[in-house]
């Protein structure tokens, strides 16, 4: 079963590295402004997919009827009517969303996006229906290679073009892959069906699903719709391609400790001292996560820019550890959801989010007096610092989880980022490597977070038995 669970979260993490690499291609390849532009791509398909998403790759997985064939033909059915209707709707918004973002000349480009939801509706869900007689295969094969065939496809493309439309074509060419590879690896023939029975359950199944969908495009997406729309292209490029070298690293890490601790936690529900232990352990893993992409980006964050980006995006470094702070607190909630999760309260992620989503406003309102982007960023700081506590609060009362032991580290988590914080208003990161590891101020910042991780006993206890029973 471990086995099992590292291919998956492997080949996501393997995935989400080749589209992380991808963007970085095209970011080296074209202009700021015309990255900005590529970024509205990914912008207007989580909208679309934020509407429409029930939750139906799941519901096969889980449900006590999910290996009958008929539900699964009813279920691909379903998929492709949310994904027509989909399409549609990208298709119906494209020039009005264009015109929001002050881009009208390229609305042609949102509307043939609008094909992608049609061909995800085509999907075969056999590779989901393998995952309940634990054949994670087909589901890795079609969540990684996609990606691996979109990257490759980026030389020819910018032999034919040298704009945002080497990102379009790209994700054309991904969502196509993506169909045909879940039907090479699927066991069933394909099949549709029509039944509204089927259609309502998933329904009720799903709308759960769809409003923290709601609640997560907010938090991935509100701040660089406010950026595009009143800061423009080259600003949404520079927020855009900063938020994704911070944001793909804790999105992988913290599936994985999900992976790691939610199977032990859910096993020691019924034990309040192994419960307790296991849960401030998970929290710890979470804050730990968040520690270690600020140290990483506080060291290393200026040449690694310089060395994936080039030049044209150093105006990055202004902004990189701000938002990088903004992220570590944002994983940091991923401990107290998958504590809460493993005694089945799966709303606390969602609700924990609400801060950030009641944010924007304030967000919108700060950057049109100001025209400064970081007001958006320290906004967006102390949303995820109120989820965060919010987050924790759940957890005790919804686990009876004593937080005590995680006073201590958290304090110094935050005192770290608070460091972070400082240090970069006078000695942002720079380009050059030793420039930048000799300023003195940088290493107080570091000894802080080493001290904050050696705190962590009960992650670092967790990590040692772990360790002791793999080589026994």
């Amino acid at each position: 079963m471990l086995k099992k669970a590292v291919m998956l979260v492997s080949g996501n993490a393997f995935g989400s590295a080749l589209l992380l690499a991808r963007n970085l291609i095209v970011a080296r390849l074209i202009s700021p402004e015309d990255y900005g532009i590529a970024a509205t791509f990914a912008i207007s398909m989580s909208l679309v997919e934020m509407l429409s998403y029930l939750g139906l790759n799941q519901m096969i997985v889980v449900d006590k009827n999910g290996d009958d064939p008929h539900m699964q033909r009813a279920l691909q059915g379903f998929q492709l009517m949310r994904g027509m209707f989909s399409s549609l709707v990208l298709f119906l918004i494209a020039r009005p969303y264009a015109a929001f973002l002050g881009i009208e000349h390229i609305a042609w480009a949102y509307q043939l996006i609008a094909a992608i939801p049609l061909m995800n509706g085509l999907q075969h869900y056999d590779m989901h229906r393998l995952k309940r007689h634990l054949n994670f295969r087909p589901s890795v094969i079609v969540q990684s290679m996609p990606p691996l065939v979109s990257v490759l496809a980026l030389w020819p493309l910018a032999l034919i073009y040298n704009d945002y439309r080497i990102m379009l074509v790209s994700l054309l060419v991904q969502a196509g892959s993506m169909v045909a590879l879940s039907h090479l690896t699927a066991e069933r023939r394909y099949g549709l069906a029509l039944d509204f029975s089927i259609m309502r359950r998933a329904t009720i199944f799903g709308w759960p699903l769809l409003l923290n969908g709601v609640l997560l495009f907010g938090v991935f997406n509100g701040e660089r719709l406010i950026v595009g729309h009143e800061l423009g292209m080259s600003q949404l490029a520079m927020f855009s391609m900063a938020v994704t070298l911070t944001l793909t690293p804790t999105l992988v890490l913290a599936g994985a400790c999900q992976s790691l601790f939610l199977p032990s936690l859910s096993g020691a529900r019924d034990k309040p001292g192994s419960f307790q232990w296991l849960g401030v352990a998970a929290i710890e893993a979470g804050l730990a996560i968040g520690l270690l992409l600020m140290l990483g980006v506080m060291l290393l964050g200026g040449p690694l820019v310089y060395l994936l980006l080039g030049e044209k995006y150093l105006p990055i470094l202004d902004i990189l550890v701000p938002i990088t702070v903004v992220q570590a607190i944002r994983v940091a909630k991923s401990g107290s959801s998958t504590v809460a999760l493993s005694k089945e309260r799966s709303g606390n992620a969602a609700m924990s989010n609400l801060f950030r989503v009641v944010s924007l406003p304030v967000s919108w309102i700060a950057v049109i007096e100001t025209g400064n982007l970081m007001a958006v960023i320290f906004i967006a700081m102390v949303a995820e610092l109120l989820g965060y506590l919010f987050a924790l609060y759940l957890a005790a009362r919804r686990t009876g989880l004593k937080l005590g032991p995680l006073l201590v580290p958290t304090g110094m988590v935050f005192l770290t980022a608070a460091a972070a914080l400082l240090d970069n208003l006078t000695t942002p990161p720079s380009a050059n490597l030793a420039a930048h590891l000799s300023h003195w101020s940088l290493w107080p910042v570091v000894l802080c977070g080493l001290v904050a991780l050696g705190l962590m006993k009960n992650l670092r206890g967790y990590l040692v038995r772990r360790f002791r029973a793999r080589n026994h």
